[in-house]
């Protein structure tokens, strides 16, 4: 339940029309979806504005609508509708998430990172959520809407919250931590992604490394101590937050290693005491694990708990899933795709021991700023050394598959497209696949790449 005078306290916002002294039952961004009584908050998206709807939502029971301009809507006829002004209709969201989050004394637990958020925050509901209730993001709601209608989401039956924070851009990961509030921050590794806003790892370092900033106490950091960037941060000794660090080096906190690999998955020791075995291909989601791990056991559960959870964890769609299709193998790996990430997916495809051909269809890597072609470049050896067959797709791709004819790879194994459906014809029709092959499929979001599986 909101206060009208609360909202705009929070928001910072102007009553238009209706009484400061009017309650709503709830928050909704979309006008079919809004419910008697409830605020509806007319939120600009880069593919809608909700000023145009919102006569829908006032027809659909709203009982406030909170919005840029007055102009966009009539004068209220009816003296229960409340109409607020605010200067940006996202952030007022952010606010009254805020508000929401502060009436709750519960554990947040933040995390964010250039690879692995998300199969890292699905690891860490899943271990908790056998002995706390948990709130978290639903697929990957992390950016300055998704967040806040997560943290709307939260009620007094909850233990705790585990966050996802996205960025793209310089001070989102800020103003998120300044909406959640966290307990607990989790940062996975530091990695050239969106460097066409970054512009460098260090810039990058400095949005990720912000979310400690905002700890609430006890103010706990679970940084992956192996790599560079979050190692000298944990080495420093701070006031301001308590760091604990994870990682195969065993001067972490908590450190992985005897890690074998099997048709199950991987398994693996930690801190030379407990087994654990996860269902999942792919030496970087040790690192995952690690962090689940530290989380895990900040709230007391044991190893032998954590591990029997973590044993039964599947890992969200499109990342590094293997799938057999029609008696066929493939790795669909299309949810999103930059340089750390796809040196970890082609190290995965190189551990594969199987008795047919290795073969890699290559989507552009995006947002990668000034150095997108040296970067696109850098993986023609690698490519060249892990696979058989190669079939890019996009313009940034073909140098990569340019490089990699100049490492080695024979010209009969390389193809470029400049589609999925391309890709599609070549890997099917070209290639003669059969059940002893493996297929990666990886790229960024935006070339969807799993266009390439659809109609297998």
């Amino acid at each position: 339940m909101f206060k009208c005078d609360e909202l705009i306290r929070a928001t910072g916002g102007r009553l238009i029309s209706g009484k400061r002294s009017a309650v709503f039952k709830g928050v909704c961004i979309d006008s079919r979806k809004v419910k008697n009584g409830e605020i509806f908050i007319a939120v600009k998206g880069d593919k809608f504005d909700g000023h145009n709807f919102i006569a829908d939502a006032l027809k659909n029971g709203a009982s406030c609508v909170i919005a840029v301009t007055t102009t966009a809507y009539p004068p209220s006829s009816n003296e229960k509708t409340c109409f607020i002004e605010v200067e940006n209709t996202v952030k007022a969201l952010g606010d009254i998430a805020r508000l929401h989050r502060e009436r709750f004394k519960i554990p947040v637990i933040a995390l964010t990172g250039s690879n692995g958020k998300t199969t890292t925050k699905e690891m860490i509901a899943s271990v908790l959520a056998g002995s706390f209730n948990v709130l978290k993001n639903a697929g990957t709601l992390n950016n300055q809407i998704g967040l806040p209608l997560t943290l709307l989401g939260l009620n007094s039956k909850h233990d705790l919250a585990v966050l996802e924070i996205g960025t793209n851009h310089f001070g989102e990961v800020e103003y998120l931590a300044k909406v959640c509030l966290p307990d607990i921050a989790v940062i996975t590794n530091i990695g050239p992604s969106h460097l066409k806003y970054f512009g460098s790892l260090k810039g990058v370092f400095q949005e990720k490394s912000s979310l400690v900033k905002f700890l609430e106490p006890p103010a706990i950091a679970i940084l992956n101590t192996d790599d560079a960037y979050l190692r000298k941060m944990a080495a420093r000794k701070s006031k301001k937050f308590f760091a604990l660090g994870f990682g195969l080096k065993k001067d972490a906190d908590f450190f992985a290693d005897q890690v074998t690999l099997s048709a199950k998955g991987m398994r693996f020791h930690v801190n030379q005491k407990q087994a654990f075995l996860i269902k999942a291909l792919g030496r970087h989601n040790i690192y995952n694990c690690l962090a689940a791990i530290c989380v895990a056991r900040i709230f007391g559960l044991s190893y032998r708990q954590i591990a029997r959870r973590i044993s039964n964890f599947v890992l969200p769609k499109s990342r590094l899933n293997s799938l057999n299709i029609n008696g066929m193998r493939f790795i669909d790996d299309t949810y999103n795709s930059n340089p750390l990430s796809l040196g970890q997916a082609l190290d995965t495809l190189a551990d594969l021991k199987i008795k047919g051909r290795k073969i890699f269809v290559m989507g552009d890597m995006l947002e990668l700023g000034e150095q997108e072609g040296l970067l696109h470049r850098n993986f023609g050896e690698k490519i060249a050394k892990a696979c058989d067959a190669f079939i890019a797709v996009g313009k940034l791709s073909h140098l990569t598959a340019s490089s990699a004819r100049d490492s080695g790879l024979a010209d009969q194994s390389i193809f470029a497209c400049t589609s999925c459906e391309e890709a599609r014809e070549f890997l099917f029709k070209k290639l003669s696949l059969n059940k002893e092959d493996v297929v990666l499929v990886k790229g960024s979001r935006s070339m969807k790449m799993e266009e390439v599986l659809k109609e297998i």
